[in-house]
């Protein structure tokens, strides 16, 4: 029975039909290419709004009269065509299913909200990523921002408390070198946006371990960090990760059961379903929980490449010149094609999408990067076909196939017990494993290669990054005290944590990183209300009414005449009111706003700033 085509939405779908250029509907005029109506509408493409002006029920709803101009309402457009009532197929209904659909049933991949996350209290602790079998202590505010909100939110900041750490002490600076590894403390969001200025397409491997969103279990909030945010949290990030790989730069994030596979959805729409990789195994606890239907001992890392095609194409020629002639499995694009080494055969054999170790069976490289590959052993031929293997490196210096399980490594321990030997028995619960990253490294990177790890927590990262010559950035936000990574990067250039990896590669100590923060504007009155007690929030209550930090959103007037209903506030509502009525726009001191006299920044912050974005 053919569908009964009334309605707004299927008026709308007809009239798109009718676009001259037939730019909205795929080849086989079925699929409808919403993200290119999307993009048209933001673009004002006369085309597109000459096709709405057409049609009067279109005209109403999408366009204002003033003064006898009409105003296309390009948000409102915007909206229509993400709402799910718009696009029921199946496959919105299968993004509306997983949560890919928000409370508003906007599509999360096309929006351009910004969810920000504050500490919010006991944030001085012990605590580490996460395992579900374990209390987590910090309490955060997740605050999510329209794009109305947002203002300078994402422009460079201004840094402070610079210092270069090395084998010999610390000292302060006021020049950012190429070679200079960074540390840095602050909302890792605006981190993200302000290395982008100097670092952009510079990085060669992201690792983040970041929060699992476990809710009560684990990971607590003070306000529900619902499945929507938490997405939209990651997506922030995500989109300005990508912009900073280079082109044949990769992203591994580790995350549990409870949010991995919605964020690998995610993470196809930010990098390209061809780009993904592989969904790593990695064994992540040996107990077994006697409270759950089966208790699940391992976490998934998600593997992705910017640019699949030249992941493994990155070797400078070595002059190899070995005859590839005979080889002939090739694609139509001239491209060799790999197959797996002991893959399965039979009714599978030459599919290209059954699995070899887990990894995409086919890889497709160019005759220079073949050679090179064959030269070093990392294929082989059989037949007339190319053959594919990967290592990875053991402590025994033994070579084993890798796959897509990853147990604890070679270091049997727990993570927190080797720590407990560099940091003290009072060290940082439950950070990942170095020999984990050593992997990861390894196979995605080489000596003085540029890491990324922007959910640093302890500094493993950073920590085996060092170890193994290559470049890094990291990016914590909480303080750790006496456990913050720069503490823990500090006994490495000592030398004083030679019970993990560091036998290994003969780590001797030395090298160096410059630590700096974030400048802090009104996101001082943030850490001030996470340790004030009932008496100094009311004094914070009448100081941050009267200052020029209050959100747009706020009647300053009606503040000023509320003191009585603030009074009564129990002291957590407090804290959640004073931080909400805040200016998110002005966390930190945006660079283009150095030079304002009473934002106090000094004459060492300016040129390390100039340095940093290469403004000397």
């Amino acid at each position: 029975m053919t569908e009964e085509r009334k309605g707004f939405y299927f008026e709308l779908l007809d009239l798109l039909e009718q676009d001259p250029e037939k730019r909205f509907y795929a080849d086989n005029g079925k699929d409808l290419l919403r993200n290119k109506i999307y993009e048209c509408a933001m673009k004002m493409d006369k085309d597109l709004i000459k096709l709405l002006l057409s049609n009067d029920r279109m005209k109403e709803k999408f366009f204002t009269d003033i003064d006898g101009t009409l105003v296309f309402d390009k948000t409102a457009f915007g909206w229509a065509i993400n709402n799910k009532a718009f696009l029921q197929d199946s496959y919105t209904r299968f993004k509306n299913t997983i949560g890919l659909i928000d409370s508003k049933e906007q599509f999360i991949f096309s929006k351009n909200d910004v969810v920000l996350s504050f500490p919010y209290k006991d944030c001085v602790l012990e605590g580490g990523q996460t395992k579900e079998d374990q209390k987590r202590e910090e309490i955060y505010y997740n605050e999510l921002l329209a794009p109305d909100d947002i203002d300078r939110l994402l422009a460079p900041k201004v840094f402070t408390n610079m210092k270069r750490y090395t084998k010999d002490g610390e000292e302060s600076l006021t020049k950012f070198k190429d070679s200079d590894n960074l540390l840095i403390k602050g909302n890792n969001l605006l981190a993200l946006s302000s290395l982008l200025k100097r670092y952009e397409g510079c990085v060669k491997c992201i690792y983040i371990d970041p929060p699992y969103n476990t809710g009560g279990d684990s990971f607590n909030y003070n306000d529900s960090f619902n499945h929507s945010s938490w997405l939209t949290f990651m997506r922030n990030r995500l989109v300005l990760a990508r912009k900073l790989l280079n082109e044949k730069g990769t992203l591994f994030i580790s995350l549990d059961d409870k949010e991995a596979h919605y964020c690998k959805i995610l993470a196809d729409e930010i990098f390209g379903r061809e780009n993904f990789i592989a969904d790593i195994c990695h064994k992540a606890r040996g107990s077994i929980s006697n409270d759950k239907i089966i208790s699940s001992n391992h976490n998934h890392i998600l593997f992705y490449a910017k640019n699949e095609r030249l992941i493994f194409a990155e070797k400078e020629s070595y002059g190899i010149s070995k005859d590839l002639s005979t080889f002939t499995e090739k694609d139509d694009n001239g491209y060799y094609k790999l197959v797996p080494v002991d893959g399965p055969g039979g009714a599978n054999k030459g599919n290209p999408y059954y699995e070899f170790c887990g990894i995409t069976n086919y890889w497709r490289f160019s005759q220079k990067t073949m050679q090179e590959m064959y030269e070093n052993g990392l294929i082989v031929k059989k037949g007339n076909s190319l053959q594919q293997k990967y290592y990875k490196s053991k402590a025994e210096q033994q070579r084993q196939t890798i796959t897509t399980w990853w147990d604890e490594g070679y270091l049997t321990s727990s993570a927190t017990s080797q720590l407990k030997k560099v940091m003290g028995e009072d060290c940082f619960k439950n950070p990942k494993n170095e020999s984990l990253i050593e992997l990861i490294l390894e196979f995605a990177t080489k000596e003085n290669d540029l890491v990324l790890d922007y959910h640093l927590g302890s500094g493993t990262t950073c920590v085996v990054a060092h170890k193994m010559k290559r470049k890094y950035i990291g990016i914590e936000q909480l303080e750790y005290g006496k456990n913050s990574p720069k503490h823990r990067l500090q006994k490495v250039i000592q030398n004083n944590d030679n019970d993990l990896i560091s036998k290994y590669h003969n780590w001797q100590g030395g090298g160096s990183f410059v630590y700096c923060e974030l400048k802090e504007l009104n996101h001082k009155y943030i850490n001030q209300i996470q340790d004030a007690d009932d008496s100094k929030l009311n004094e914070l209550y009448q100081e941050i009414i009267n200052s020029e930090f209050i959100s747009y959103k706020a009647d300053i007037n009606k503040l000023k005449e509320s003191d009585k209903d603030y009074q009564e506030l129990d002291i957590e509502e407090k804290r959640r009111f004073l931080i909400e009525i805040l200016d998110k726009n002005l966390l930190y001191v945006n660079y283009c706003d150095m030079e304002d006299e009473e934002l106090a920044v000094t004459d060492e912050e300016k040129a390390f700033a100039r340095s940093f974005y290469g403004e000397e």
